[in-house]
């Protein structure tokens, strides 16, 4: 219950400092964006974040529980250890390289986002069905389960959780980092932020920074009930 109403008070906090800045005259010498702006601008980061943390997950989660299976679990460390490399580089620098291999377009920004939301799912994912008891695992196999019946009905259910919260942890990061990926051909609020830098009008930054967090805020939210949902009961804490 804390945690609930430290969250509706931020989200309050950030969507009241946004419209007291769109609902304003002028910002020095040039008028707060509107609230048109404001709900197109939040519709590209969406996309941005959603196309990128899809293949996040998409890649992350399989090879994840990939580098876990017996025979294969000598690649666990180079595999994550390579996605380290993407949470080693400031958000960034993993920006800027992206720039001069892939050109200036949209796509650069959504590998950029990928490469560096990758690790938390990836690494949950692996640590999430590595830690499973054995214990458990022999059982499955004792009752004649097959491998595939194991990871379906056992390990995935149990790593679950595990696995969520890499996801959450990830989203968040993306939506932060998907501010700058505008320096590359990204769209987004990072595109409010930038021309309130440009400019040096700090409420035309806040304008874009407080939606910003106040989206970090909702995905969060909905993807911890999505969380709960997807838990089975037996492993929620009462």
């Amino acid at each position: 219950m804390r945690r609930r109403i430290v969250l509706v008070t931020l989200l309050g906090v950030f969507i009241g400092i946004t419209i007291w800045i769109t609902q304003m005259d002028t910002l020095r010498y040039m008028h707060p964006k509107t609230y048109g702006d404001l709900a197109r601008q939040t519709w590209n980061h969406i996309k941005m974040v959603g196309i990128a943390e899809l293949l996040a997950i998409g890649v992350g989660v399989p090879l994840g529980v990939l580098v876990t299976r017996p025979g294969l679990k000598k690649f666990a460390t180079p595999v994550i250890g390579t996605a380290n490399v993407g949470q080693t580089i400031p958000s960034l620098a993993v920006v800027a390289i992206m720039a001069p291999i892939l050109g200036y377009r949209f796509e650069s920004a959504i590998i950029a986002l990928f490469v560096y939301s990758l690790l938390p799912v990836l690494r949950n994912s692996f640590t999430g069905i590595n830690d499973i008891d054995p214990a458990i695992i022999e059982s499955a196999k004792g009752m004649g389960m097959s491998r595939l019946q194991i990871a379906l009905k056992i390990e995935l259910p149990l790593a679950l959780p595990i696995i969520m919260a890499g996801i959450r942890t990830s989203t968040v990061i993306c939506v932060g980092t998907a501010t700058l990926a505008v320096l590359i051909g990204g769209e987004g609020l990072g595109k409010i932020i930038l021309a309130g830098l440009y400019t040096q009008i700090p409420l035309l930054i806040l304008q874009g920074a407080a939606p910003t967090a106040a989206l970090a805020v909702i995905l969060d939210t909905l993807l911890g009930g999505f969380e709960s949902w997807m838990t089975p009961r037996g492993l929620k804490k009462s």
